[in-house]
């Protein structure tokens, strides 16, 4: 309170930082913040302001962990399709097919460690029945793997032919577009299983954002888009989304989202100006 933030309701407030670590809610407080090095508040701030704003990032989460679920089994089905029937139920073990033989070995060891904790019944009925090879066809194994390492065996693989027919699968134009955004929504998904802050990050993983004239659906005008921001990962999300599932509602969601909280600053989000205008938001 010495340092001009008006706590509305203490009882409210008390109960509030008993369920909410201190340092988890502090980065909330710092946009309200005038002063960030001895974190003194603009006038008339109010905690009710920083609970809203901490609620909002809660709700924004749950929306992109459901999505990026969806996106994330599609993935999985597509590539266990298209490279199974080309190279085989166990090309995922041979490093011959593989561009860098360590990060390939890594994914291996990653793969036989969630084999061994796993207790998804098809994997146990499998063990109880063949010892030969050391694990089960893609079709069981990719569907324990984590969505970082299936994205990792997806970017690693030689064949850009196929590769291509995974992202168009999505009308995705290019393999290149569709490693990055699978890469920085494994990390914004683990943001999100980790309860993480998703408003107002800077994120070292960036999509590539190819121009609206080569996708193939509603797209978004990327000349003014930080890359490094929620909005080009949100971005990304719901075009997947939407060439999977056309009627979610993911979009509306989230649009809705910022409605109910105004309070949210959404260029901390990396929103540009006229954002809704694209025809990917409209």
């Amino acid at each position: 309170m010495n340092r001009g933030l008006i706590i509305d309701d203490e009882d409210v407030a008390r109960r509030t930082l008993s369920i909410i670590s201190y340092f988890r809610f502090a980065n909330y407080l710092r946009p309200f913040e005038a002063d960030k090095t001895n974190h003194v508040f603009k006038p008339g701030k109010l905690f009710s302001d920083v609970t809203r704003l901490y609620h909002f990032d809660k709700e924004l989460r749950n929306i992109i962990f459901a999505a990026i679920q969806t996106v994330e089994i599609a993935l999985r089905t597509s590539v266990i399709q298209h490279f199974s029937m080309k190279y085989g139920p166990f090309w995922f073990m041979d490093p011959s097919l593989f561009k860098n033989p360590n990060l390939h070995n890594d994914c291996i060891r990653t793969i036989q460690s969630e084999l061994s904790r796993t207790t998804e019944d098809f994997i146990k009925t499998h063990y109880a029945k063949y010892n030969d090879p050391t694990m089960p066809p893609a079709w069981k194994t990719l569907e324990i793997v984590s969505f970082g390492t299936l994205g990792k065996l997806y970017s690693n693989f030689k064949d850009n032919a196929v590769k291509k027919v995974v992202a168009r699968s999505f009308n995705v134009p290019q393999h290149v577009y569709l490693e990055s955004w699978i890469a920085s929504l494994a990390a914004l998904r683990n943001c999100c299983a980790h309860h993480a802050r998703v408003w107002n990050r800077v994120y070292p993983i960036k999509p590539q954002l190819p121009l609206a004239k080569r996708m193939r659906s509603e797209w978004i005008d990327v000349s003014n888009v930080a890359r490094n921001r929620l909005y080009a990962m949100l971005c990304c999300l719901i075009y997947w989304v939407n060439n999977i599932q056309p009627d979610n509602n993911v979009k509306t969601e989230i649009v809705n989202l910022l409605g109910k909280y105004p309070i949210v600053d959404k260029t901390a989000i990396g929103f540009p100006t006229g954002w809704e205008m694209n025809a990917l938001w409209r």
